[in-house]
């Protein structure tokens, strides 16, 4: 196999941009950081500056043009508390000239935001479910029901239908312990009720941040097979913070490359500290990435060819 700027990936520019709106969650996920990282010492609470957000829409639309596959809204909070998050999507969609999606829980999705949505013409929407039983959900996703969420998620779907609007419909299960025996219930449900797609994604640790799925995963990962993550040379991720950063795992800032108030996404991503970190990449040596030398998770990233990722799911869906 070869690694590097291979396929879809570029040199010159990301071809995905990950933006983490926010750092409030509403939910405390079993297998998610928030929980604890809500009581840190990083966490204020914090919702990505509407003038910053501005400012990589223009870049995107400046410099991806045919090396930006996608914008996503996701990462450490739930997109749909930031207060401006409408007016957020809504340029992106207008302005940047590429494919956006959001990532959210699905709680609080109720028909007046998913009107909205489907009225901007947001390209794609994935709601992180993870159970097919109340019971089930209840124990994964702590603090939510799941009759809220499938009832706004059915709606989503009945309401897009009704509109033929262009936006895409994906629900998401990530496989663990406490709800892998309803895998395929789950698949079977969505699939019946109109859902584009249904993601099974595989459990990671979120580059170490919970550390009893990390410890499993080190369990079975011998160092000296250790090949190199894709997100060095993927994506970059604008946090809450204002940042830039490689990973969209990092929970700690231990990923941060640089203030994006006085930066931009191309000097980043052309520059010294990420080609450094990609070279640490491939010679397996992380002596000065401390970050990416603890985590597990660089055996999840799917390369190009390599089997199916969340850009294929992405690249389907684009016109062609």
């Amino acid at each position: 196999m070869r690694y590097g700027f291979i396929d879809r990936l570029a040199a010159e520019f990301p071809s995905q941009i990950i933006v983490d709106a926010t750092e409030v969650c509403n939910l405390s996920c079993f297998h998610c950081p928030h929980p604890t990282f809500k009581k840190s010492k990083h966490y204020a609470g914090r919702h990505l500056d509407v003038e910053l957000h501005r400012k990589m829409v223009d870049e995107v639309r400046e410099d991806g043009g045919g090396h930006t596959q996608y914008i996503r809204y996701t990462s450490n909070g739930e997109p749909l508390v930031h207060p401006n998050i409408y007016d957020l999507l809504d340029d992106a969609v207008r302005r940047s000239g590429v494919f956006v999606t959001l990532t959210t829980n699905g709680t609080i999705l109720d028909e007046a935001r998913v009107t909205r949505m489907l009225a901007m013409g947001l390209h794609m929407v994935d709601v992180s479910i993870d159970a097919a039983t109340a019971e089930t959900y209840a124990a994964v996703r702590i603090g939510g029901k799941l009759e809220v969420t499938r009832r706004n998620v059915l709606r989503l779907i009945e309401l897009r239908d009704q509109a033929t609007a262009v936006t895409k419909i994906v629900v998401s299960f990530v496989e663990q312990p406490r709800n892998q025996h309803e895998a395929a219930d789950f698949e079977a449900f969505w699939t019946a009720h109109g859902a584009d797609r249904v993601v099974i994604r595989r459990l990671h640790s979120a580059a170490g941040g919970v550390a009893r799925i990390a410890e499993v995963m080190r369990a079975k990962q011998p160092q000296e097979v250790r090949y190199p993550c894709l997100y060095p040379w993927e994506r970059i991720l604008l946090n809450a913070r204002g940042e830039l950063c490689f990973c969209p795992q990092d929970w700690e800032h231990g990923s941060v490359l640089a203030d994006y108030r006085t930066s931009s996404i191309r000097e980043v991503w052309q520059g010294n500290a990420y080609q450094a970190l990609r070279e640490a990449h491939l010679r397996n040596n992380f002596r000065d990435h401390e970050f990416c030398g603890q985590c597990p998770d660089w055996r999840q990233t799917r390369w190009p060819g390599e089997g199916r990722s969340y850009a294929d799911l992405v690249a389907e869906f684009q016109p062609k």
